[in-house]
């Protein structure tokens, strides 16, 4: 599971919201890594500047958004009984006022909401069936 995360230029390939991640550092993974997202929400398209900044391989990844919508983000792995993986991902953005700040936040958070648990949904069939 972590291999289908460590690549964050992969992610592409299950994150419905996500068009295409540029890596702009020297450094593919880990800590320190920064990277674009080139993202599309409905009719809203922005490119996230983005920064690894946690990384405990096989257990951890966090992410910190900068950019139009800002935030944090992280994914993290646990294992579980009869070798299975419990996967989590927590976002917490912040809509800038144009947007409607933390209104905007609430009223965007069902669609995101949708977006994610179907990326989830792509995640783990990207991983079961290869």
């Amino acid at each position: 599971m972590w291999r289908a995360i460590e690549d964050v230029e992969s992610h592409v390939e299950w994150m419905d919201d996500a068009l295409a991640i540029r890596l702009t550092s020297r450094r593919r993974r880990g800590a320190g890594t920064t990277f674009e997202c080139e993202t599309k929400v409905g009719p809203l398209r922005l490119t996230d500047q983005m920064t690894i900044t946690e990384w405990k391989p096989r257990r951890s990844m966090g992410v910190s958004h900068l950019g139009l919508v800002g935030g944090t983000g992280r994914l993290t792995l646990r294992r579980r009984r009869g070798g299975r993986t419990r996967f989590g991902w927590d976002e917490r953005l912040s809509f800038p006022w144009f947007l409607g700040g933390p209104v905007g936040a609430a009223a965007a958070a069902p669609v995101l909401k949708r977006i994610w648990r179907r990326n989830l949904a792509n995640l783990k069939a990207s991983v079961e069936h290869g």
